[in-house]
């Protein structure tokens, strides 16, 4: 029996996209995306649950499966233009960091090496660790930079005694060298951590963090304009790292280690789409959805949508399109383009 398939609930895969198996390459040869889940989370510090992530974001919408889903701002269907498919679940092992982490790992590099781009539906977000390192395997260490979207730095050194958890694969990221700290850009910072040892730890790796109050200041494009110009300069693909706390608790309440004062499920969902388009995405997580603490499946649906807008991206990207935010839904309709 293959080592990958879905663990909770019931056999489904994203928006029911044709399922794959990563111990058989033939299933997932041409793909352009494989999506895997990573049910872990026993990398939390406070509430858990992100092990039923992948499911919820799976699950979570109101369109038939075979229904069309196209980009109303970028007049693509990405699951019609591109080949995605849906690997399940890696297994985990519970109560063992060290073996779950080894395992999506592996998950990742296979399907980076296969020359498509992994999709990681968390989990916790000590899931980053493995996700881009399976990455950076494949396309060099140091040769990806990193975008991740977060309330928190996720820079800790060591926490309850163990060098692993949610709070600090970023950390362990720079350490082995498979990202570099000046390609490491960080956006939606606040609350009250990290503490000065460990911001001093990131200023001498030139990490470049965003926190929420420069956003509100400088505004959001001009900020995510100057990310992308870092990003870009000598690295071959970025890997977008989107943990759903960066958006305010009250549009994503379903996750472990909520901070008020985010971005908005508006700004998120066209920051992403427009990173996804304009940049050369390598890898995806999104990751930090807990269920049992959602209301109406308010964070579950946000994050299948971060999703869709990633895979929108993508297709817009690859058929060469120009970015235009601006343009209006019907120009080219109507009598008049008659």
């Amino acid at each position: 029996m293959s080592r990958y398939g879905t663990m909770f609930g019931p056999d489904i895969t994203f928006h029911g996209v044709e399922p794959c198996t990563l111990d058989e390459p033939d299933t997932y040869r041409d793909a352009d995306v494989v999506i895997v889940g990573a049910p872990f989370d026993g990398g939390v510090s406070h509430r858990p649950g992100t092990r039923f992530g992948p499911q919820a974001i799976r699950s979570t919408d109101y369109l038939a499966p075979d229904a069309s889903r196209p980009s109303l701002p970028l007049r693509v269907d990405a699951l019609a233009d591109l080949r995605v498919v849906d690997a399940g679940d890696v297994e985990m092992f519970a109560g063992d960091i060290e073996n779950s982490i080894t395992a999506i790992e592996n998950a990742v590099y296979t399907i980076a090496s296969s020359g498509a781009i992994p999709l990681v539906l968390g989990g916790d977000h000590t899931v980053a660790l493995p996700d881009i390192t399976g990455v950076a395997r494949h396309h060099g260490f140091g040769r990806i930079s990193v975008v991740h979207f977060d309330a928190h730095a996720d820079t800790a050194h060591i926490e309850f005694g163990h060098l692993h958890g949610h709070g600090q694969p970023m950390r362990r990221l720079l350490e082995s060298g498979a990202v570099r700290g000046d390609r490491f850009l960080q956006m939606g910072l606040r609350g009250y951590w990290p503490d000065a040892e460990t911001l001093d730890w990131m200023a001498d790796r030139d990490m470049r963090s965003y926190e929420m109050s420069e956003i509100v200041a400088r505004g959001l494009d001009t900020c995510v304009d100057e990310a992308m110009a870092i990003a870009l300069d000598d690295c071959d693909g970025v890997f977008l790292s989107i943990d759903v706390d960066v958006v305010d608790p009250g549009m994503a309440p379903g996750t472990g280690t909520p901070e008020p004062g985010g971005l908005t499920s508006r700004q998120l969902l066209d920051t992403v789409r427009r990173l996804a388009f304009q940049l050369p995405v390598v890898g995806v997580d999104v990751v930090e959805v807990s269920p049992p603490y959602d209301h109406a499946d308010i964070t579950a649906m946000l994050a299948n949508r971060i999703v869709l807008e990633c895979l929108s991206g993508m297709a817009a990207r690859r058929r060469g399109d120009t970015w235009r935010p601006d343009r209006p839904l019907l120009e080219g309709r109507g009598r008049a383009a008659r």
